[in-house]
């Protein structure tokens, strides 16, 4: 067919586009199309892709989705102009080499069934022939003249006013039409266009007040402020508009299709006009202003992408018996003591702040629990009455003979969590604030095996959130948590229904029916018995074996990120090395990459048909069976008692935080008081950064110090120049 892209192409576009080799892109199209998973492709299928990650891996999806849409569009759309018999080998030729879905959509606009608009009605009206005469702009006809021969009271044309008119509503729709020019005005929008913003109410007392009279050039717009601008006019705070000058956008239009100073040349400048004004720049607007939207919200889920990232590999405080404290005022403070696999030993209410202020009857109690079940680390939720809770647990560990140390645990999405249906399902025993406090002590435990039960839209690391594009949102977030759980892996025995569904090949049955059949028949003592699993075919166990740990397992392999595909060949490998497999689960294997090395890599890959890549990560997790990637990264930052408030803070004091968010503009610390501080854009290191999180990144711990305390507005600024 005309004008149609074919897959090969389209494979060659990713490649230049890429910057890959051919053959990498043509294996990992073909892995797609297999219905492979992108954390499976990462891992266990590199030397097909020549080691590409799963982020990019992603994007290589997200571009070759678009262009098979493209693809797809453009022969929707060359069908159609062919059943109307009006395809020419040059608009077959255009539509081939466009490049994007709004170009296709511009060289379609002629074509495409139109709605009742005043051309279309005048063309019904059978004024098109004077429209064409009129477009010829000869210096010897009189339109007024010709317009009498179209006078018709039927057809309700009553003199030649009407006539005229109708004649310049075509010509009008058809300049508006030109997709060269769209395109040229287009550009020039992009390139010489101002964004405008103007209050709604003056009067109007609002965040948007810094934006009441504002404008910029569209080509230097940050797109945070962009973000802002939309959800102000959203919100009905904000009038915004896109603008040129008009004599530019006019020109632009008479000079292609205003042929002289003749009567029909100016009813054409007067046609181009009124397309400019009432057809072509109120469309062009609204394109440039999606256009924006779309780039800063794809900037907005790329930050909270990194972000949830970053959040989710936070290193689990492991080993510790946890107090989770959920804080309130009148309702009181809910406490769920939790053992160091999450289990709930002891549940409890107290009542340390204001109005009640039962702070004796709180430490009694508190102490008891914290004796009774050894309590080590105590997470606080960081949401009302924090600083006060904060205040009280700190007093309280200064007076107890054991050592305990705590942490403020952003509670985002705790409440979203409590009031869910899982929520209910996993806790029926408790009520809604309870189970707040469980998710509170697990998230300081383990972070990524308790947030994956929450919607990652309410974990809160982002900007502008609930402005996204729900679907594309959703669809990044999910890649995150997706990437997150395959990357540290996730124990068969003790995973939750969340937390597995999230493994790569398992849908949401599967993983209920992994835990279903785990609670029938016992623990897992092995890989294959995922076999055994309803719904659960020899497809899904090749997508998600490796990803799933059995830590008491006959076979040790069974606890390592090595795909059972390759166990024959690792037993091989150990042997050559000069050990057991037995060694393995005993961590005797530490120097088998030196022996495998003594030996040849390349010798040992050609004799067991493993590929380099392969065979290093196999080496990796042979030396550490069930290690946890996130061990590597330094701990959070527990706290002792070093607890300020607000008005405490001074200029130039040097502190110790966490960063809690990023933003476009900064990154929020967390110094121990309520408020986080935001650290500028400009304060994070001496050298120019395009974007914060080159140089910081959610959960790391850093060294600030406090350049402007704002008690009104409840504002701190740190600088991280120290």
């Amino acid at each position: 067919m005309k004008g149609r892209l074919n897959i090969m192409d389209i494979n060659k576009i990713l490649a230049q586009e890429f910057n890959l080799k051919q053959e990498q892109i043509d294996n990992t199209v073909a892995l797609f199309d297999e219905d492979k998973t992108i954390p499976f492709i990462a891992r266990y299928r590199k030397e097909l892709t020549g080691s590409l990650d799963d982020q990019i891996l992603r994007e290589i999806h997200d571009r070759l989705t678009y262009l098979r849409n493209l693809e797809k569009r453009k022969a929707e759309i060359s069908s159609s102009i062919e059943e109307q018999g009006k395809m020419t080998d040059e608009l077959a030729k255009a539509i081939q080499e466009a490049k994007t879905l709004v170009e296709i959509e511009d060289l379609y606009r002629p074509y495409k069934p139109k709605r009742k608009t005043r051309a279309s009605i005048a063309r019904e009206r059978g004024l098109e022939p004077l429209a064409v005469l009129i477009m010829l702009q000869d210096h010897n006809t009189n339109p007024q003249k010709e317009a009498e021969k179209f006078i018709d009271v039927e057809k309700e044309i009553v003199d030649i006013n009407v006539a005229l008119q109708g004649a310049m509503d075509i010509i009008a729709e058809d300049i508006s039409d030109d997709a060269e020019l769209r395109k040229l005005l287009r550009e020039t929008v992009a390139k010489h266009g101002i964004i405008t913003s103007k209050a709604s109410d003056e009067t109007a007392e609002s965040v948007y007040e810094n934006y009441y009279d504002y404008s910029e050039p569209v080509n230097k717009i940050a797109q945070h402020r962009v973000l802002a601008l939309d959800r102000g006019e959203k919100e009905n705070f904000l009038k915004v508009s896109v603008t040129i000058p008009d004599e530019m956008g006019i020109s632009l239009i008479t000079n292609k299709y205003a042929k002289n100073d003749s009567e029909c040349g100016n009813l054409v400048r007067l046609a181009c006009e009124d397309s400019y004004k009432r057809l072509i720049y109120p469309s062009i607007e609204r394109e440039i202003r999606s256009e924006l939207t779309e780039k800063a919200a794809e900037q907005a889920i790329k930050v909270f992408s990194s972000n949830l990232r970053q959040l989710l590999m936070q290193p689990p405080i492991k080993n510790t018996v946890t107090l989770g404290l959920d804080p309130a005022y009148r309702t009181g403070c809910k406490i769920a003591v939790v053992d160091d696999t999450g289990k709930v030993l002891d549940t409890t209410v107290i009542y340390p702040t204001p109005p009640v202020n039962k702070i004796k009857e709180a430490k009694e109690t508190l102490s008891h629990l914290i004796a009774k079940h050894g309590v080590t680390t105590i997470a606080i939720g960081n949401g009302t009455a924090s600083r006060e809770s904060e205040a009280f647990v700190a007093e309280l560990i200064k007076e107890i003979p054991q050592k305990v140390s705590y942490m403020v645990v952003s509670e985002a999405g705790a409440s979203v969590y409590s009031a869910s249906k899982l929520a209910a399902e996993e806790f029926p025993q408790y009520d809604v604030s309870l189970r707040s406090a469980v998710s509170i002590a697990r998230r300081l435990q383990d972070p990524l095996a308790e947030l994956v039960k929450i919607d990652p839209k309410a974990i809160g690391v982002g900007q502008y959130q609930h402005d996204m594009p729900k679907a594309k949102l959703n669809e990044a977030l999910s890649g995150v948590v997706e990437s997150c759980v395959n990357t540290v892996g996730v124990d068969l025995n003790t995973a939750s229904f969340s937390l597995l569904s999230y493994v790569a090949g398992i849908n949401s049955t599967v993983a209920k029916n992994i835990v279903a059949y785990r609670e029938e028949n016992g623990a897992f003592t092995d890989r294959k018995q995922l076999l055994k699993v309803p719904k659960l075919g020899k497809k899904s166990f090749e997508q998600c074996a490796g990803f799933l740990r059995v830590r008491n397992s006959k076979n040790p392999l069974d606890n390592t990120a090595v795909h059972p595909e390759s166990y024959e060949a690792v037993k091989a490998l150990v042997e050559k090395c000069g050990f057991k497999l037995a060694d393995i689960g005993d961590g005797k294997a530490i120097d088998i990459e030196n022996n495998a090395k003594a030996i040849g890599l390349d010798k040992i890959s050609e004799s067991l048909g493993l590929g380099i890549p392969t065979l290093n990560d196999i080496i990796k997790e042979l030396q550490k069976p069930g290690r946890d990637v996130r061990d590597e990264l330094p701990p959070p930052l527990l706290r002792s008692g070093d607890i300020m408030e607000m008005k405490d803070l001074a200029v130039g004091m040097e502190l110790v935080g966490t960063v809690r968010n990023i933003t476009d503009f900064g990154a929020f610390v967390d110094i121990g008081v309520h408020e986080d501080g935001l650290v500028h854009i400009s304060q994070i290191c001496d050298k120019f950064i395009k974007h914060p999180l080159e140089a910081v990144k959610v959960g790391e711990i850093v060294k600030v110090k406090i350049l402007d305390v704002d008690l009104n507005r409840k504002r701190i600024s740190l600088t991280m120049k120290l």
